[in-house]
């Protein structure tokens, strides 16, 4: 009985894996601009997309039939960038098809950063490898709540156990501050300042 119950837990675990939707895709980052010589057509010259939105930095064009447009392209830097247009050779993925060495590479999305400038473009691109891997948040994903780092409450880190107000002399300098519950707070560092 106890064997075939971890059998049925160990299906159920692995089954859970395989229905699990992981965003994450590899894809061959490439730049086109608005600004600055070849690498740009008349409509991102007019900053237009194929959606309709007018091409600002932090736009990008993708193949909308494996990145839904107005979805969010996070970057592995933490920047993300707003599906809004599309092209030829993204959908044909002539970059990752010729640059890619693995089969996986090969097969790999395209994402076409958008710039301002030609000298914006080949800066990040110079800068940045030429397959990363992505997260891609569809668009009707709820949008995640940053915590609020800047309030006014202070936090102890040791428990109460001088007086309010108070500096003791030991090896590490306390701050003449107090936590919520009436302690000093030792500076870890050892040190004020820095």
């Amino acid at each position: 009985m106890n064997r075939s119950l971890l059998f049925i837990l160990i299906g159920l675990i692995w089954a859970s894996d395989g229905f699990a939707r992981d965003n994450s895709l590899l894809a061959r980052v490439t730049v086109y601009w608005a600004h600055g010589g070849l690498g740009s057509d008349r409509d991102t010259r007019q900053h237009k997309s194929a959606t309709g939105t007018r091409l600002r930095q932090g736009h990008c064009a993708v193949d909308p039939k494996r990145i839904a447009y107005g979805s969010r392209v996070v970057l592995p830097d933490g920047s993300a960038l707003s599906a809004v247009d599309t092209g030829t050779a993204v959908r044909n993925r002539i970059a990752a098809r010729y640059s890619g060495r693995t089969t996986s590479e090969r097969n790999a999305v395209v994402v076409d950063k958008f710039f301002e400038t030609k000298r914006q473009a080949l800066a990040w691109a110079n800068s940045n490898p030429l397959f990363v891997n992505i997260n891609v948040i569809p668009p009707n994903a709820p949008q995640l709540r940053k915590p609020n780092i800047t309030g006014s409450q202070r936090i102890s880190l040791n428990p109460a156990t001088a007086t309010p107000n108070a500096v003791t002399s030991s090896t590490s300098a306390t701050v003449a501050s107090t936590g919520p519950s009436g302690g000093a707070i030792k500076n870890p560092l050892g040190r004020l300042g820095r």
